[in-house]
Parts: structure tokens; C-alpha cells; sequence
């Protein structure tokens, strides 16, 4: 019993002396992890001299220990500085960045400059830093990781001070500038050995040197340059980076074929090369990129094909390929095995040879889409099994394809749940829009340009109530337009052209559609009146009712609405033309209607304006004397709308003696119409000028008096028409100056004189031109002026003064002759006669051509002699 005791008691005391040391342990541990680790003066003092030169969010960058400061780690142990974290999220670089977030191709990449790169990519400017970066930051000598992005008032002088940084495994620089010459920023990226991640897009970089004598960063598994103007192609020793996982070269002015090299980075999971100047084919060494995820070669010069090896790249998720000019022939073999494919853009613009799908009718694809865009490329005629199968599409855009026929219901049923964006325009396909479906998220319905017919389902709000942009425009659909599209809420662009509509516009639009920017209802045969609802819709900018059978008046109600275009021509609307028209107006476009009444003075305010076109109606009264107040039609610069996304205005223009239909030069035009009226008065002076303005019509109307001296400062003019009209007096001489003027009608009016001729109007030689002015002479007319006695060519003739232009010319022309034998003259003989050496030596020279002439014509004669036997012997 004593034995069991003792040992109990021994082992008591043993665990308790146990406990005592754990907490001991666990005391002094605790001690430790409070002992705070303050980071080094030196380094202190490197980030003072960094905060000092920058201006930003840096105001936190207070107190003694800089481990504490924002965006600043330091190590735990050493204290050391290990990484710097001062990016801007707004700034960084997005992938497939030239494409718009809802992949809508962008308007500037084509054309854009450097200048033009780093402001598309940058973000909130106000949250980025600004100024030089410090040289005394290479002092952080630990440093692993540097993030600097997205910062794009921030440079730097050159990058030597990261060459200190021996230690830097990521270095993120993206946006900021970089002030190099040549080579030198490479050459400091080549002393970092430990280098895992290079981002320097958008830094204004020019130089990416050809080679290197050593490549010490081997290890480097994402490289991106992109958006840097290089002036020099890509070098062999990017090849050497075995270990690349990403290469990021958009839009850096990259050219020439795609080299075959590519095929050793077999590491590479992300190939991004979209935008440059690449051409030829896809090699077939891209088929050793087994392990690429995506690829884009987006916005080059491709003019070639895609190689059967294209199907080797198993792990393919993202392929964009757009906006290249691919030839020849898509098979199953370079799809066959591109199980993980989830998008899938590929547009052509190659319109003599257009890629062609040349799969089976039945085929089935190993890979299910999210993401299809196909255009202009040929997958036709019928609607493709491979593509039927495609269950998970959310993003749809098959754009020129040539499909015609019908598309399988089912295939709609399929996705429609998911689906937010369709665009099957500039196809042929038929039959009638699904009535039953709901789409619930579709935002974009693009189906113009088709044959689809039947009535739009009237209750549309309730299939597709997340609609954003509809556009059902050239197509056969009839039937009334549904009252249920005004309970669209979010609906933006409204585009119904070119069908058989009929019935009313509906009446019941509100203020819950104020995002309704855009209404096309034009070539239709709606009737009736123009809703005064329509005022509600305060963000309205253009509106499109042309060619209708529209009547009434129109509505005040829409002086609430922020028109920019307003199209009426070809109806039947009357009254007065809107006085409350603002001045933001770009077009106003009322020709073909029954308005009556005068043209307001309170349009002189229109300064944005340069499509103005009242042909047609009953106009009366005087031209307004202030049209000079257009200055869009003064200064080149003044536009009147940026273009709206998904959406182009096409509006006909009488001009050059026809009607063309224009697009998206639309903004470009300037055109002034008022034809066809009973306008009454002269021409006013102040419209010459506007000297970009293209074409002027003021012909059928009762416009007396004289043309206007000075209507040649209008030197943009392509198109002059006044004709039938009561226009007296001559032809003013400076119309000769209108040298871009391709078309010109001053017939049947009352005209006398000589025609003036000489530059563009020698061009205009059809006699029509004139025809109906009794009192006019001259060519083209066989009328001759009485000064005319022999000459059948055109005389110039400036009716004002009556001066006879070849009198000038031959003045001038004898003056020059003589003044040029004078200079000739004197300064031969003229230095012959005032320097006396020169005289010496110049009859020196004569004396000694004499004697050789002389000694040549005896020898000459000599010979003779002896040739004919008449020598004496």
C-alpha cells in the first residue's frame, strides 16, 4: 500500500513539474510574439525619399516603423522591407483588353496611337500616384515583390535602382513610364537572377534590344509588354524562357509572320499577340503548345490559314482570332480535340476567300461553348448540327455566316435560359420570331438584316424583360408594333426599319424608360400621330420616323427630350415647323411632309447643326440671314454626336444629283436642303460662309435677286443647285474657285452674261447646267457674247469687271521673256566686262577654239584633196 502511495505521489509531482514547464514555455513564446520587429532606418529613409517625390495615397506613411505603413510588409524576423504593394486596381490591365466588356469589338484599334493605348487603359487616374520615382528605393535590397501598377502619372528616369533589388521575384510596373534609352531598362530587368513575373505594359518603351550577351532571368514565368510602341521586332532570346507560362504582346507594334520559334515555349498556358501586324498563316509548330489555355491573335494582317496542329491543343478554354483576313478550310481535325473550348470568337474580313466550315452536317463537337462569335466566315448553308448541340451558350453572334433556312425552335428552347446576347444579323434566315420562349436575361437581340416575317410577339416585355437593345430592323415582319415594348424598362436602342409595320406607335411610354436613347421605326407604314408620351423619354437622342404615313403636328412635348437627330421626311406631318428645337441638334431632317409656315429665326441658335433638309413642303417667306451661325458647317472640328454602341443612323441624301444612302459617314456630311418650297426673298449673304458646307439646294422655290459675289469662299461645295428660280444679274466670277464642285444646276432663272469658266467649272461643260437664263452667253451655251467674233473655246470672263484674263497673260508672259535675257545677258557679258582677268582668259578661250577650228578645216581639206586627186605635185 506504501509502495502504490509513493508511486502515485511521484508521479504527481513529475506531471505537475510538466504543467510548470509548458507554461513557462507558452509565457516565454508569448513574449517573443509580442517583440515587435521595426523596420531598418536605411530603408526608412528610401521610402521617405519615394513618398517625398510622389503625390498620392501616401498619407498614411506616418510614424517611426515603416513595416506598419499601408501597402508596405516587412519581414518578421530581419525587419526588412519584402514587399511593396502600391498599385491602383482601377489602372490595371484587363486581358483581351481592345475588347469592350460585353465583347463588342472596339471602335479604336485600328487606328490607335501609343497616346491613345495608355488612355484607354487608365482607370480612375485620380486614384494613381504621380510623379519620379525614387532611385533610393533599389536600397529596399530584400525586396521579393514590387507592384507599382495602374499608376500612370507615375516614371521614372530608367530602371538602374532595380538592378539593386537582387532579391525581386515580382516586379509590376504596368502604366508607369519609363524614361530609357535603348537598351538600358533590359539590361537592369537581366540583373534580377530570382525574376518569377515582368509586367511592363503601357510604359512607353520603344526598344526591345535583339540580344543579349547573357539571359540570367531563365526562371521568368509571365512576361507582359503589351501596349508599348516597340520599333523593333521580337528577339531570339525571348525563345530562351523556357518556363514562360504567360506572353502578353498586345498592341506592341509586332510584325511579320508568327515565328516558328513559338513551339518552345512549351510551357505556355496564356498566348496573347492580338494586335500587331502579324500576317501569313499559323505555323504548325503551335500545336507544341500543348498546354495553352488561351490564345489571341485578335487585330492582326492573318492572311493565311489554321493548321490541322491547331487540333493538338487539348487544353485550349479561350480562342479569340477576330478581325483577320483566315483563308481556306476549317475541318473536324482542328476541332476535334479541343475538349475544354469554352469561347470561341473568329471573325474574317477576307471577302474574296472567306474561311469555310467544311465539317459534316451531323457532326458532333467534343467541347461545350459559352462564348461563339462567328462572322463572315461560311458555316452555311443550313443551321449546323454542331452548333444545334451547343447547350450552354450564353453570347451568341453568328454575323454573316450564311445560314439560310430556318433555325430548329428546339435550339432556342435549349439556351434560352442562359442566354444574354444574339446576334444572327446578315443572314437568311426565315420564319416566324419565337412567341412562347422566355429569354429572361437576354440583354442584346440583334436579328436585321434577315427574312424572318410574322407579328412580334405582343407580349415581348414579358418573353424578354431584361431587353437592352433590340433591333428586328430589315425584315418582313407585319403586324402592329406591341404596346408591351414601352413597359421595357431597361430597353436602349429601339430599331424596327425596313418592315411592314402597321397600326399606331404606341402611347403609353413613361419615365421608366428614361434610358431609351435610340427609336428607328423608319420605312414602315405606321400611322396616325406622334405620341406626346414620347416626351417622357428624357434621354431620347435619336429619333427615326421616316417614310411613314405619320400625320398631325409635332408634338411640343418633345422639346423635353435630348434630340440630337430627329428624322420625319416622307410622311404626311403638318403645321409649323418646332421653334423649340435646341441647339445640340446634329440633324433635322423634315423633306417630303405638309409643313407650312416660315423657317424659324430661333434655329439661328443651332450651332451643332449640319444636316438641315425642309425639301418639299410649304415653306414660305425669307431664307434667315443667320445660317452663318452654323458653325458645324464653319469648323471641321465641331461633330454632333459620339456614335452609339451597337447602333448605326442611315439617313438619305440628296446630293451631287442623286440620292445616296449614308451611314456611317453620316457625321462627316454637311448639307443644307430647303428645296421644293415657296421660299420667297434673295440669297442671303452670310450663307457663303459656311465654308465646309457640301452641298446647297435652293432650287424650286421664288428666290429673286443676284448670286452672291463671294459664294466662292464656300470652297468645300460639292453640290450647287438654285435653279428654277427668279435669279437675275451675272454669274458671280468666283465661282471658279469652287474647285471641289462636282455638280452644279443654275438653270431656268434669269441669269445674264457671260458664264464664267476656268478651274472646276472648265469640268462642268453640260450645257443643261444653264439652259432656261435667255440672257446667258458663252460655253457651254451655243449662244456667243458679242465680244466673241471666231473663238468657239471658252473665254475667261469676269462679269464683274470685264476684264480679259489672256490680256494678263500675255503681259506677263512677254515681261518674262525679256526679264530673263536681261539676267542671261548680263551675266555673261555683264562679268566679262567688269572683271578684266576673266575678259583675258575668256578671249584667250576663244582664240584657242578659233585656232583649233581652223587647223581642223585645213587638215579637212587636205584630206579631200588627196582623196580626189586635185593635190599639185
Amino acid at each position: 500500500m506504501m509502495i502504490n502511495y509513493n508511486h502515485t505521489v511521484s508521479v504527481f509531482l513529475i506531471l505537475s513539474l510538466g504543467i510548470f514547464k509548458l507554461g513557462s514555455c507558452s509565457e516565454n513564446q508569448s513574449q517573443t510574439n509580442n517583440v515587435t520587429v521595426k523596420c531598418t532606418q536605411s530603408e526608412r529613409e528610401a521610402l521617405v525619399s519615394f513618398k517625398a517625390g510622389v503625390n498620392g495615397k501616401l498619407s498614411s506613411w506616418v510614424g517611426e516603423d515603416c513595416c506598419q505603413w499601408k501597402g508596405v510588409e516587412c519581414d518578421n524576423e530581419s525587419g526588412h522591407v519584402i514587399k511593396l504593394n502600391l498599385s491602383n486596381p482601377a489602372g490595371r490591365h484587363r486581358r483581351f483588353d481592345y475588347f469592350e466588356r460585353d465583347n463588342s469589338p472596339c471602335r479604336w484599334c485600328s487606328t490607335a496611337s501609343p497616346r491613345g493605348w495608355r488612355r484607354s487603359l487608365l482607370g480612375d487616374v485620380n486614384k494613381s500616384l504621380s510623379g519620379e520615382i525614387s532611385p533610393y528605393l533599389g536600397n529596399l535590397s530584400s525586396l521579393t515583390h514590387l507592384d507599382l501598377e495602374g499608376n500612370y502619372n507615375l516614371s521614372t528616369r530608367n530602371l538602374d535602382w532595380v538592378s539593386s533589388l537582387s532579391s525581386l521575384e515580382y516586379l509590376y510596373m504596368g502604366g508607369v513610364k519609363i524614361n530609357h534609352t535603348k537598351a538600358d531598362w533590359l539590361h537592369a530587368i537581366n540583373m534580377l537572377p530570382s525574376l518569377l513575373e515582368l509586367s511592363l505594359y503601357s510604359c512607353e518603351l520603344k526598344h526591345l534590344p535583339s540580344s543579349l550577351t547573357s539571359l540570367t532571368f531563365t526562371s521568368l514565368r509571365v512576361l507582359d509588354l503589351s501596349y508599348n510602341p516597340f520599333k523593333t521586332s521580337i528577339p531570339q532570346w525571348l525563345f530562351k524562357l523556357t518556363s514562360l507560362a504567360s506572353l502578353d504582346l498586345t498592341f506592341s507594334n509586332q510584325g511579320g509572320k508568327i515565328l516558328d520559334s513559338f513551339g518552345r515555349l512549351g510551357n505556355l498556358k496564356y498566348l496573347y499577340l492580338g494586335g500587331n501586324h502579324f500576317y501569313g498563316s499559323i505555323p504548325d509548330s503551335i500545336g507544341y503548345l500543348s498546354s495553352l489555355k488561351e490564345l489571341d491573335l485578335s487585330y492582326n494582317e492573318m492572311n493565311g490559314t489554321i493548321p490541322e496542329s491547331f487540333g493538338q491543343l487539348s487544353e485550349l478554354v479561350k480562342l479569340y482570332i477576330l478581325e483577320n483576313s483566315w483563308e481556306g478550310v476549317i475541318t473536324e481535325a482542328q476541332l476535334m480535340n479541343l475538349t475544354r473550348l469554352e469561347e470561341f470568337v473568329l471573325t474574317t474580313n477576307n471577302r474574296s476567300q472567306p474561311l469555310v466550315f467544311n465539317v459534316k452536317y451531323d457532326w458532333r463537337p467534343p467541347f461545350k461553348l459559352k462564348i461563339l462569335h462567328l462572322e463572315s466566315c461560311l458555316i452555311g448553308p443550313k443551321f449546323p448540327k454542331w452548333l444545334q448541340v451547343q447547350s450552354e451558350l450564353t453570347y451568341v453572334i453568328l454575323k454573316n455566316v450564311e445560314i439560310k433556312g430556318t433555325i430548329p425552335e428546339e435550339w432556342f428552347s435549349m439556351i434560352s435560359s442562359n442566354l444574354t446576347h444574339l446576334d444572327l444579323s446578315n443572314n437568311q434566315i426565315k420564319g416566324n420570331l419565337p412567341h412562347q420562349l422566355v429569354f429572361p436575361n437576354v440583354t442584346k437581340l440583334f436579328l436585321q438584316s434577315n427574312l424572318f416575317s410574322g407579328p412580334i410577339p405582343s407580349n415581348i416585355s414579358d418573353l424578354m424583360p431584361s431587353l437592352q437593345y433590340l433591333d428586328l430592323s430589315e425584315n418582313h415582319l407585319y403586324g402592329k408594333i406591341p404596346l408591351s415594348i414601352s413597359k421595357i424598362k431597361d430597353l436602349n436602342i429601339l430599331v424596327l426599319r425596313r418592315n411592314n409595320l402597321s397600326g399606331e406607335l404606341p402611347h403609353h411610354w413613361n419615365e421608366s424608360q428614361m434610358g431609351l436613347r435610340v427609336v428607328d421605326i423608319s420605312y414602315n407604314n405606321i400611322c396616325g400621330k406622334i405620341p406626346s408620351s414620347m416626351g417622357f423619354l428624357g434621354n431620347l437622342f435619336i429619333l427615326v420616323l421616316s417614310n411613314n404615313n405619320l400625320s398631325g403636328e409635332i408634338p411640343s412635348s418633345l422639346q423635353n427630350c435630348s434630340i440630337v437627330s430627329m428624322d420625319f421626311g416622307g410622311n404626311r406631318l403638318s403645321g409649323n415647323l418646332p421653334s423649340w428645337i435646341e441647339s445640340d441638334i446634329f440633324m433635322l431632317r423634315l423633306r417630303s411632309n405638309l409643313f407650312s409656315g416660315i423657317i424659324p429665326q430661333k434655329w439661328c441658335n443651332l450651332y451643332k447643326l449640319r444636316i438641315l433638309d425642309l425639301a418639299q413642303n410649304n415653306l414660305f417667306g425669307g431664307i434667315p440671314d443667320c445660317f452663318n451661325n452654323f458653325t458645324a458647317m464653319v469648323d471641321h472640328n465641331t461633330f454632333g454626336y459620339k456614335p452609339i454602341e451597337n447602333y448605326t443612323e442611315k439617313a438619305y441624301i440628296v446630293t451631287k444629283g442623286r440620292e445616296y444612302e449614308y451611314d456611317r459617314t453620316l457625321q462627316f456630311v454637311t448639307y443644307i436642303d430647303l428645296s421644293g418650297n415657296s421660299l420667297t426673298g434673295g440669297i442671303p449673304i452670310q450663307i457663303t460662309s459656311l465654308t465646309r458646307l457640301g452641298t446647297l439646294n435652293l432650287s424650286m422655290n421664288h428666290l429673286i435677286g443676284s448670286i452672291p459675289k463671294n459664294i466662292g469662299n464656300m470652297r468645300w461645295l460639292e453640290t450647287l443647285d438654285l435653279s428654277n428660280n427668279s435669279l437675275f444679274g451675272p454669274i458671280p466670277g468666283s465661282m471658279s474657285s469652287l474647285t471641289f464642285l462636282v455638280h452644279l444646276n443654275i438653270s431656268f432663272n434669269n441669269l445674264t452674261g457671260r458664264i464664267p469658266s476656268g478651274n472646276q467649272l472648265q469640268t462642268l461643260n453640260d450645257a443643261t447646267i444653264y439652259k432656261g437664263n435667255p440672257l446667258l452667253c458663252g460655253s457651254p451655251l451655243p449662244t456667243k457674247c458679242p465680244r466673241d467674233e471666231t473663238s468657239d473655246g471658252p473665254t475667261i470672263t469676269d462679269a464683274d469687271d470685264k476684264q480679259d484674263g489672256d490680256d494678263y497673260e500675255r503681259i506677263w508672259f512677254y515681261a518674262s521673256i525679256g526679264l530673263g535675257f536681261a539676267v542671261g545677258f548680263w551675266s555673261v557679258c555683264g562679268t566679262i566686262l567688269l572683271k578684266k582677268s576673266w575678259r583675258h582668259c575668256y578671249f584667250r578661250f576663244c582664240d584657242h577654239i578659233k585656232d583649233k577650228i581652223v587647223l581642223l578645216i585645213a587638215l579637212k581639206v587636205v584630206h579631200l584633196k588627196r582623196k580626189f586627186g586635185l593635190e599639185k605635185s
